[in-house]
């Protein structure tokens, strides 16, 4: 399965939600899709969606699902990660009213060069990244969290020996 996550800005990603019903209209995308819509008012015609979820519904859906396509939020980002799922990251741009300003290009970007991400520059190469990431070979994300704490065990561990 495939999860969409918009997140719940008061902006629209309608490029994004469009190009999935595309791409399953066209059959370049034959599994179930999930998407969390948010704000936007275009409606979804070939897969299943909410416009918003509650954090266990989130969960259990990221849990579910195969690939997570998702916009440039941080959080959204970790959340994928945080479960070892494939995530492919689509910007909102503010030439179409999607955001303010581009910061999420530059959050899309570190994640890409970190190799946690592959990043869909172009709304026409969903497509070909969707089948690149099913076999791309990600970098293993390690929260910052859990890296800290891996410091202090080890730390200890030495201590105890």
């Amino acid at each position: 399965m495939i999860f969409v996550v918009v997140g719940t800005q008061k902006f629209q990603l309608n490029r994004l939600l469009k190009k999935i019903d595309d791409l399953i209209e066209n059959g370049v995308i034959e599994e179930e899709v999930f998407a969390q819509i948010g704000h936007t008012d275009y409606v979804p015609m070939h897969y299943r969606y909410k416009r918003f979820l509650e954090k266990e519904k989130f969960e259990q859906i990221m849990e579910q699902c195969d690939i997570l396509i998702t916009h440039s939020g941080v959080g959204s980002i970790i959340s994928g990660l945080s479960h070892h799922k494939p995530v492919i990251v689509v910007s909102r741009l503010p030439q179409y009213g999607e955001h303010v300003d581009d910061h999420q290009i530059g959050i899309a970007e570190t994640f890409s060069k970190l190799n946690y991400v592959l990043v869909c520059r172009e709304q026409d190469d969903l497509g070909k990244i969707l089948k690149e990431c099913r076999t791309h070979s990600f970098a293993q994300y390690v929260s910052q969290r859990k890296k800290m704490v891996n410091i202090v065990r080890d730390y200890l561990e030495g201590i105890k020996r």
